[in-house]
């Protein structure tokens, strides 16, 4: 039934900054906007690579967030340790890269709303490796 992983959606508070984040320091291309009826940009979605995507909305005026589970998304890059050093060349604070209980590389970065993202990186070892394909 399912095929892939489409997309993440965030809510944020400023979508300028947040598109700048993602399409500047994170490498993704902006494929689209949703336009209100008076002309107005409310959101945006972001392509990650194949056919993954991230959606940004911006909030309504004096709305809450929603409360949730939510931790993370999870971002798949082949050199952990480049990612890292270009992603701090751009002043994104990273983690430093770590071996995961998966047995894949992992660093981790927040975007400008605070909403987790972990880098991952999978080895010959990695548990996930018999899924991949």
């Amino acid at each position: 039934m399912l095929t892939a992983f489409a997309h993440a959606c965030y809510r944020v508070s400023d979508l300028e900054r947040s598109i700048e984040f993602y399409r500047d320091k994170l490498g993704c291309t902006h494929a689209f906007d949703f336009v209100n009826d008076e002309g107005v940009r409310f959101g945006v979605y972001l392509k990650v690579a194949g056919r993954s995507f991230i959606e940004l909305f911006t909030g309504l005026e004096g709305e809450a967030p929603p409360a949730g589970l939510f931790m993370h998304i999870c971002l798949e890059v082949p050199d952990l340790e480049a990612a890292v050093a270009e992603l701090r060349a751009k002043g994104v604070e990273a983690s430093d890269p770590y071996l995961g209980s998966d047995n894949s590389w992992q660093s981790w970065i927040t975007d400008p709303d605070g909403n987790r993202i972990e880098l991952h990186c999978y080895t010959k070892d990695s548990l996930q490796g018999p899924w991949l394909g």
